[in-house]
């Protein structure tokens, strides 16, 4: 697999990211890509989901938590600096079949530091019985792309007050709180954020290439519907 790097920058919205999937997934040769980013506090919405039924839009605004909605599926999640977000685009299509092999990726990784993690039918990666990765997943032509969150860390404060799932959807998981579903990576291993990220890269990808300033001229062009109010909302 060939991981995909960045020329130097500071830190970019979350909006930069899922268009760059997009800009690898249209313009790169058929082939397996990975990447890694981090984003300042910010909650991403599914592509089906009414914002107002999922976050706290005071208390996002109150506390600079930058709201985001992605093409893929799946429920709100927040991420962080703290949290590592993975990017996997293949020119393989069957839904089922590329889930799998993300999933088993992540499992791969979570083994090799001494953790027997699981995975749900829900394409959750567990240890024990809470959650540390969610996965989503949506398809372009001839191309698919995968996405995911791996809480490292987290401010919890931020996680339980931004995303404000209803009580019914809580309780028909079999929990009371979003804090009582998730768990710590870091909690787990004596690795640090920047030695997990070494770690998975070294574990999955081989090959290595590094976009140029024209790749990110056009992904930041392709950005822009990300940032329309029209597509957020």
């Amino acid at each position: 697999m060939i991981y995909i790097t960045l020329p130097p920058h500071p830190t970019r919205r979350l909006s930069f990211f899922l268009a760059m999937e997009e800009y690898i997934a249209r313009t790169l040769p058929p082939d397996d890509y990975f990447f890694m980013w981090q984003v300042e506090p910010t909650v991403i919405i599914g592509r089906n989901q009414v914002i107002e039924n999922e976050i706290d839009a005071d208390f996002c605004h109150e506390h600079h938590i930058q709201v985001y909605r992605r093409k893929s599926g799946g429920g709100c999640v927040y991420a962080d600096m703290n949290n590592i977000m993975l990017s996997y685009v293949t020119a393989d299509n069957q839904v089922g079949v590329v889930f799998n092999q993300f999933i088993q990726m992540i499992l791969l990784v979570l083994r090799k530091m001494g953790i027997e993690a699981t995975s749900t039918s829900h394409n959750d990666v567990m240890i024990g019985d809470r959650k540390v990765s969610g996965t989503a997943f949506y398809h372009m032509p001839d191309r698919s792309i995968v996405h995911s969150t791996l809480l490292y860390d987290t401010n919890f404060e931020y996680i339980t007050k931004a995303i404000t799932p209803s009580p019914e959807k809580l309780q028909s998981k079999g929990i009371q709180s979003v804090r009582q579903r998730v768990t710590l990576l870091k909690d787990y291993v004596s690795l640090s954020l920047d030695e997990v990220k070494n770690c998975i890269r070294q574990t999955l990808c081989q090959e290595e290439r590094m976009l140029t300033g024209d790749d990110v001229a056009a992904i930041e062009q392709l950005e822009q519907q990300y940032l329309q109010e029209e597509f957020i909302h």
